[in-house]
């Protein structure tokens, strides 16, 4: 039943994104040049090796843009594609369908819709969800609506409670790949950062990975005072990432955006999606913008052994 759910919706998706037309316009081609070539059997075939590239399979990041074209997102998740770049993110962060990932705070689903499917058949998803007696309890309502409009996915999906050092995120040394978008400035608006990386660091693997995509702050800026306008310093991010034991692996520049003056009347919050402005004249001007400038890190656990 899952397996041709998936391959339903990854069609669907190739379908979308135009991969089936490339396969088939490529095979059209390949029959119309050997029509062309004369009978000689040694020119029949005169690249073996087009042939034999056609038929492999799709690499990881057209699987990951597939199925964040699918039909089954939220139309208004896939119109963001372009600011956030989920496929490529999550091509950087090297995650794989066996994997067991754990998403910090999945929200509304915009990248859970993403996660549940590439990981149903061989992985393991886990949405680690506020705390339900927490102050941020309210943020549990994006992923029931998530599981009410698609319980096919979604209704039997893991999930586990974050909220450290309360609650214990998972098991020690049980997870492949730890995923977490746009929460820094709360950890540490929340004054809970301290814990929080430890925790992290503890449940990955050894060789576990831990990607990241925040709001950076300029160089230099004090992290308490830029994370009440949604920014952190990424610096700041990769110190206390080090200080809980893991080694930096890489930083991207995949959602990058130079045009973020990170000096607006409501913070990251001026800017697309939230657009919270006070005139239409500011919320056209943070349009122009578009989403924040983010880093992407993606750090490693040691393996020591």
């Amino acid at each position: 039943m899952r397996t041709h759910a998936l391959w339903l919706l990854l069609s669907a998706a190739l379908l979308m994104n135009g991969c089936g037309a490339k396969q088939s316009n490529a095979s059209e081609e390949a029959i119309q040049s050997n029509a062309e070539t004369n009978s000689d059997p040694s020119e029949k075939y005169p690249d073996r090796g087009a042939r034999n590239r056609q038929a492999q399979p799709l690499t990881r990041l057209e699987v990951l843009t597939a199925l964040a074209n699918a039909p089954t997102r939220a139309e208004e998740n896939r119109a963001r594609n372009a600011a956030r770049h989920p496929a490529e993110t999550l091509d950087f962060f090297g995650i794989e369908p066996d994997m067991t990932v754990i998403e910090i705070g999945p929200g509304g689903g915009w990248y859970a819709e993403i996660l549940r499917p590439y990981l149903l058949e061989d992985g393991r998803y886990i949405a680690a969800l506020d705390a339900p007696d927490g102050h941020r309890a309210h943020y549990r309502k994006g992923w029931e609506k998530l599981v009410e409009s698609q319980p096919e996915l979604f209704a039997d999906a893991e999930t586990t409670v974050f909220s450290p050092p309360q609650y214990q995120l998972a098991e020690d040394d049980s997870i492949d790949m730890i995923v977490t978008f746009r929460h820094v400035h709360g950890w540490i608006n929340d004054n809970t950062y301290a814990s929080i990386f430890p925790e992290l660091f503890r449940v990955l693997k050894p060789g576990g990975v831990l990607g990241v995509v925040t709001h950076r702050a300029h160089e230099g800026a004090d992290f308490k005072e830029s994370a009440k306008a949604g920014y952190v310093p990424q610096e700041w991010v990769i110190a206390q990432a080090e200080k809980a034991g893991f080694v930096l692996d890489e930083a991207s520049e995949i959602n990058a955006n130079p045009k973020d003056t990170k000096d607006h009347p409501n913070g990251v919050w001026s800017l697309p999606p939230t657009l919270k402005n006070e005139t239409d004249e500011q919320r056209k001007s943070s349009a122009e913008i578009g989403e924040s400038d983010r880093m992407t890190l993606r750090f490693v656990k040691p393996d020591t052994h």
